[in-house]
């Protein structure tokens, strides 16, 4: 199993490295020809303006939408993948995303760089102990489409949810030593799709 991690900017290492603990195959998904070798994408934490930027300017943006709905790709997004997985930033409304998930979210939710915090949380679909999560900059879902599942809350706050083959949550479990999240999204969306014997990948030229 191979599982990419879009390589524009933001906590790549940091999720190359929780994969690796996991004896998955992480790959850095910077072009065309890398999205046919990876069975899954996670979007990382970062800056979600400045990524969005460095698709457009490598011409990759409408291509990894295509490539993502067509062949129904599981895709993870923590922070700032978030974000980008959204349908609208309500308080950064001409931000563009890529529109995957039926979310809408708000930025910078629980303040600036020195409002960071951690936690620990309750998600659905995790056994053992709470999950730890640091929240930076965070986003919070505000609204969501009725077949989206809330997987965890925060005062309230939606910070973990899942539609299909789509998982997106506000905190940084790559940053805290913690690997449940992530194989969750492997277990969950990514395993249940290798299975498919009629599973055909190709990439969409637009």
């Amino acid at each position: 199993m191979k599982i990419g991690i879009l390589g524009m900017q933001g906590d790549i290492e940091e999720h190359e490295a929780t994969l690796r603990s996991m004896h998955v195959t992480p790959l850095r998904v910077k072009t065309l020809e890398h999205l046919s070798q990876v069975q899954g994408l996670i979007i990382p934490g970062g800056e979600s303006t400045t990524m969005i930027r460095l698709l457009n300017l490598n011409g990759l943006t409408q291509h990894l939408v295509n490539w993502i709905v067509q062949n129904d790709i599981p895709v993870f997004g923590t922070c700032a993948g978030m974000i980008l997985m959204s349908k609208k930033i309500v308080n950064y409304p001409h931000q563009p995303t890529l529109g995957l998930m039926d979310i809408e979210v708000e930025r910078n939710a629980f303040g600036r760089q020195v409002d960071s915090f951690e936690i620990f949380l309750d998600v659905k679909g995790i056994e053992g102990p709470q999950v730890p999560a640091r929240f930076i900059r965070a986003p919070v879902i505000t609204s969501l489409a009725p077949d989206v599942q809330v997987l965890s809350e925060y005062e309230g706050q939606v910070v973990m949810a899942r539609q299909g083959n789509l998982l997106a949550c506000s905190f940084h479990p790559e940053l805290l030593n913690e690997t449940r999240i992530h194989r969750f999204f492997v277990r969950e969306l990514v395993e249940p799709r290798l299975r498919d014997p009629g599973l055909v990948q190709t990439i969409p030229r637009e």
